[in-house]
C-alpha cells in the first residue's frame, strides 16, 4: 500500500508495532520491520546504554526502517535523545509529555517525529510543534492512557478532522478488520500493541503472555487516574489499587503503593499477582502466541479480504 504514512515512514504496510515497555526490544522491532511494518523499540524500560545496545542490535538485524518510542514522563530522557541522534535512528515516537520539548532537535537531525495523543487539542499541539504525524490512541488501549477516556471510534475521526498531518489509529486494534475500520474513519495506518505482546519475539515474560491469552471482556480497567492513568489486567495488585482509591488514598499513598519496578515485576519477571500488567481491552480477542511476521501477514491479508468484501456491498 502507498499512502501518506507508508511514504513518510518508508514502510510496505501501514502497521506500526507499539513501543511497549518490557515487551518491545530489538528482536520484536526488527521482526516487524522485516515483515514490512514499522517496529519500535520501547525505551521506557531501558537505561540509556541498554537502549544503545538495542538500537545497534536492531540495525544489525534489519536493513529496513525502525523507530524508538520515548515516553517523555520518564527520567533521563535527554540521554535517550542523545543516543537516538548519535545512532541515527530514523523515526521517534514520543508520548506522555510536551512534543515541543524535543521535536525540533530531532527533526534538525533528520529524524521523523510522531507524537501519541488522546484528544484533538493535543493533536493540534503536536502539529504546531512540527510533528510529522500523530497517533490517536483511544481509551481501549493498554498501558498509559488519556484521562479523557475517548474511545478510538470517536477519537480517530475527530483528530483526522483537526489536523493535516497523517493520523495513526491506536487502541482496540489487533486484526485486519479493525485496521480497515480505523482507516475508514480517516486514519492512514494503525499502531498495534497488545497483539504483539503475544508474539514470540516480545521480551515480555511467558506468564504475562499466557495471561493475555486467558483475558476475557472486562478483565482490564483504567486505573491510577490520579497519577498517570494506566489500563491494567485485574490481579491482586489491581485490587489493592481499587481498595486504596475507594478509601480516598492520597497521591503520595498511591505512589507508595505503586513503588518502583512494579511493571517490571509483572510484565518482565512474570509475577501475575503483585506485578503491574499493562494490556489493552483487545486482549480478550487474542488467543495464540505467534511470530511477529506471521501477525503482520495475518493482519494485512485480513485487511485486504475485508476491503474486498466492503467494496462488494
Amino acid at each position: 500500500m502507498h499512502n501518506r504514512l507508508t511514504q513518510l515512514l518508508d514502510i510496505e504496510y501501514p502497521v506500526v508495532q507499539a513501543g511497549m515497555i518490557w515487551a518491545s526490544g530489538w528482536r520484536l522491532a526488527s521482526a516487524v520491520s522485516n515483515a514490512g511494518g514499522l517496529g519500535l523499540i520501547g525505551s521506557g524500560s531501558m537505561y540509556a546504554e541498554v537502549l544503545r545496545e538495542h538500537i545497534k542490535k536492531c540495525k544489525a538485524a534489519t536493513s529496513k526502517p525502525f523507530g524508538v518510542n520515548v515516553p517523555l514522563l520518564y527520567p533521563a530522557i535527554d540521554k535517550h535523545i542523545e543516543i537516538i541522534i548519535e545512532e541515527k535512528v530514523p523515526v521517534v515516537f514520543t508520548s506522555a509529555g510536551n512534543p515541543k520539548t524535543w521535536t525540533t532537535l530531532l527533526k534538525d537531525n533528520g529524524i521523523k517525529v510522531v507524537h501519541v495523543v488522546s484528544s484533538s487539542k493535543f493533536a493540534l499541539k503536536a502539529q504546531e510543534a512540527g510533528c510529522d504525524a500523530v497517533v490517536a490512541e483511544g481509551f481501549e488501549a493498554g498501558g498509559h492512557n488519556g484521562r479523557e477516556e475517548t474511545t478510538t471510534m470517536v477519537l480517530v475521526p475527530a483528530v483526522c478532522e483537526a489536523v493535516n498531518i497523517p493520523v495513526i489509529a491506536a487502541g482496540g486494534i489487533a486484526t485486519g478488520k479493525q485496521m480497515l475500520a480505523a482507516m475508514v474513519l480517516g486514519a492512514q495506518g494503525v499502531q498495534i500493541g497488545s497483539r504483539f505482546v503475544a508474539s514470540e519475539e516480545a521480551s515480555s515474560h511467558i506468564n504475562f503472555k499466557n495471561a493475555v491469552l486467558r483475558a476475557n471482556e472486562g478483565d482490564t480497567l483504567l486505573s491510577l487516574k490520579q497519577l498517570t492513568p494506566v489500563r491494567l489486567l485485574k490481579n491482586d495488585f489491581f485490587k489493592q489499587v481499587v481498595e486504596a482509591e475507594q478509601n480516598h488514598a492520597t497521591i503520595d499513598e498511591l505512589r507508595n503503593l505503586l513503588g518502583h519496578g512494579r511493571a517490571k515485576k509483572g510484565m518482565y519477571e512474570g509475577d501475575l499477582e503483585q506485578g503491574e500488567l499493562e494490556i489493552g481491552q483487545v486482549s480478550a480477542t487474542i488467543k495464540s502466541i505467534q511470530p511477529a511476521a506471521e501477525i503482520v501477514k495475518e493482519i494485512w491479508n485480513e485487511f485486504k479480504q475485508e476491503q474486498q468484501k466492503v467494496s462488494n456491498f
